[in-house]
């Protein structure tokens, strides 16, 4: 483990906690009334745990793949194959930049979670947590690299503890803010709530550029530097 990996996952996990399921609805439900410090917690702890045990599983899984074709995954021409795959995620990310989709009369997409008791708050987290596993390229990445990089069960947990634990502390920040600085801190948050669902395209693609860049930079350091 160097410490090149880990500022690239604490990179990567930034990135994760920018979007709707870590930031976005996590900033409504603390917006949504004196009980919405409460249900924030119970919505975290519910996603953290969903993304910690996606995240194990697919340690786990990717592992024994690794034991059959190790050798391969961390030849020349699988790293020519995640070179091509940065720079193609960064490409991709233009056709998400909010220029492009207002020039082409692509509607905003907006997101209006709604709130409810602690059983609701488990299931929003679950249902935000399954429908962008898929679509969390940085999650997803992180994964990989902590497999390719070899690592012992020792040492993936508790960076994957620590990924997820980057991804959910914006929204613990923000509530300590508000705990302190109560009335005058809402309209700020209400604020922030407004640029967040505005800037979605924009905040898509972002993320595909960054991780498109940490791809394609891991993989050109090692063919090329290594």
């Amino acid at each position: 483990m160097t410490i090149g990996l880990v500022l690239t996952l604490a990179a990567l996990a930034v990135v994760d906690s920018t979007s709707f399921g870590t930031l976005v609805i996590p900033i409504y439900l603390l917006l949504a009334g004196r009980s919405g410090a409460s249900r924030l917690l119970i919505y975290l702890g519910t996603i953290a745990v969903f993304y910690f045990l996606v995240g194990v599983a697919l340690m786990l899984g990717l592992s024994v793949a690794m034991e059959s074709f190790g050798e391969a995954l961390r030849s020349r021409p699988a790293y020519w194959v995640q070179l091509v795959l940065g720079v193609g995620l960064f490409v991709l990310s233009y056709r998400f930049d909010a220029k492009w989709r207002a020039k082409r009369g692509l509607p905003e997409r907006r997101l209006e979670p709604r709130t409810g008791g602690p059983r609701v708050m488990v299931v929003l987290a679950l249902t935000a947590g399954m429908v962008e596993v898929a679509t969390m390229v940085p999650y997803l990445a992180a994964v990989g690299m902590m497999t390719t990089s070899g690592l012992v069960a020792g040492q993936w947990v508790p960076l994957l503890a620590g990924y997820v634990l980057v991804m959910i502390l914006p929204p613990l920040a923000l509530m300590g803010l508000r705990a302190m600085a109560g009335a005058w801190w809402e309209p700020k948050l209400e604020r922030m709530r407004a640029w967040l669902t505005k800037h979605s395209a924009s905040m898509v693609s972002w993320t595909l550029a960054i991780v498109g860049f940490l791809l394609a930079r891991d993989a050109a350091f090692r063919l090329f530097f290594q």
